[in-house]
């Protein structure tokens, strides 16, 4: 898009600006930013605001985000770009530039199915730790995820963060009635060797899809034994409640 000869950058849709989040980037003090938007219909989804009602939504404008940060940039560690998916937006790569400049670490939450954006982000340098879900072994996925899926790019994603210098995690949430232990340690066995794999409780929306009003989460305790089940694939292997 051109104005006047002049190219016109796309601005990044932040549909809530969260200032301080405790668990969002492993071991660091975050604000995380809500994108909105998703190429996936899960039904278990815990954010599906972001996929019904967003376009309704008055955006929090990237000036004012990146204001914010500016302004408490002595008092937390990084920033998490999560939604939604974030990489579906083409502007999430000068986003994360002006982040960067303010002296932020970057961590982007993203389902891998777009790994050319992926890759530019690192190749860039202005992503520092990536968390991408696994929503289910690769066979499953249409099942689960409910759209169509371009299983090469996810992998190839995986590639990537098992290839890169980049920090990250794989993360599986877990959600009753949908996956068990047996998924889980067929997703281990396609991700064996990575660095970090996170074991994730399936933590219910405020509107819940048919057929998932009622789902309870896994106890701690089968978490636990999932975890341990899975171990043994991973340099280091989590549980987050």
């Amino acid at each position: 898009m051109r104005r006047g000869g002049g190219r016109v950058r796309r601005q990044l849709p932040i549909l809530r600006l969260q200032k301080l989040s405790l668990r969002d980037y492993p071991g660091k003090l975050c604000a995380k930013a809500v994108i909105p938007g998703c190429n996936f219909r899960c039904p278990f989804c815990a954010d599906l605001d972001l996929l019904r009602h967003h376009r309704d939504s008055e955006l929090v404008p990237e000036r004012e985000a990146l204001d914010h940060l500016y302004r408490v940039r002595d008092f937390l560690d990084g920033l998490c770009l999560g939604g939604g998916e974030p990489t579906l937006h083409n502007g999430l790569l000068s986003f994360a530039y002006r982040v960067k400049s303010i002296g932020y670490l970057v961590k982007l939450d993203t389902n891998g199915t777009k790994p050319k954006r992926l890759r530019k982000l690192m190749e860039e340098r202005v992503v520092d730790y990536v968390s991408l879900d696994v929503m289910a072994p690769l066979r499953r996925y249409p099942e689960v995820v409910r759209s169509r899926v371009d299983l090469d790019a996810i992998v190839e994603s995986m590639s990537l963060l098992r290839r890169g210098n980049v920090d990250y995690e794989f993360r599986t949430t877990v959600v009753p009635g949908l996956l068990d232990g047996d998924d889980l340690e067929e997703i281990a066995q396609t991700l064996a060797g990575s660095k970090r794999f996170v074991v994730q409780q399936f933590r219910p929306g405020v509107e819940p899809c048919a057929g998932f009003e009622g789902v309870e989460p896994y106890g701690v305790g089968e978490l636990r034994e999932f975890r341990e089940r899975v171990a043994p694939y991973f340099g280091d292997c989590r549980l987050r409640l």
